[in-house]
């Protein structure tokens, strides 16, 4: 560096993700760029929270689905906390509820853990700028499906039931509901999905995030 030059400004950021061997990853890549530099790591939402609390970063990548905490939800309180904090999600689903649910809680982008290092790296260099960030596959996505009709909340609860390999009996029982209502629900989630048949259902929800792996249990 030359003397009195002025020192290169660097993006501040917190990584985010419950796989070790990915944020590890993400870490060293951020770290090997001149500007960037990770100021702390968390394995989960609740850790991400008390991560953003204590460094302030300037960008925070996110993991969406992870055990205690969803990424989701911990982008709610950290932006009803902090309304300017920039989020950008980090994942591997594509699918367009799932996106527009972080989008909805604040997030500043929506990226996908299959992007090639530039395409990250620009995109870090971009969010504290305020720009809005979501790659073309969802995009896309998002596009495909404005105007479906949602499935509402009952739906959704018969549907994770169902996901977890629960005939309708069995649902109805969880959700003290009659049989009958249940085989309702069902008819209604087939139409509006477009769906074949229960497990194909099951295949397009969990594809588009409209419910999620953790929910299979």
């Amino acid at each position: 560096m030359n003397q009195g030059s002025t020192p290169l400004k660097q993006i501040r950021v917190l990584v985010v993700d419950d796989h070790p061997l990915m944020r590890d990853g993400i870490v060293s890549m951020i770290d090997s760029e001149p500007d960037m530099t990770v100021v702390a790591q968390a394995s989960n939402g609740l850790e991400a929270i008390e991560c953003f609390e204590r460094h302030r970063p300037d960008v925070t990548l996110m993991d969406l689905q992870m055990a205690k905490m969803d990424g989701v939800t911990a982008i709610e309180a950290i932006c009803r906390a902090h309304p300017g904090a920039r989020i950008l999600v980090l994942t591997t689903y594509k699918g367009d509820v799932q996106a527009l649910r972080a989008l909805n809680a604040g997030a500043s982008g929506y990226l996908l853990k299959s992007m090639i290092r530039k395409e990250l790296v620009d995109a870090l260099r971009k969010a504290p700028l305020g720009r809005r960030q979501i790659v073309p596959e969802v995009a896309a996505e998002i596009g495909l499906h404005a105007l479906d009709e949602p499935l509402s909340s009952r739906e959704i609860e018969v549907l994770r039931q169902v996901s977890a390999g629960r005939a309708n009996k069995q649902v109805a029982a969880q959700l003290d509901l009659s049989e009958e209502t249940v085989k309702t629900h069902m008819r209604n989630i087939l139409a509006k999905l477009k769906a074949r048949d229960r497990t194909h259902a099951v295949m397009i929800a969990l594809d588009r995030g409209i419910i999620s792996g953790w929910d299979r249990s």
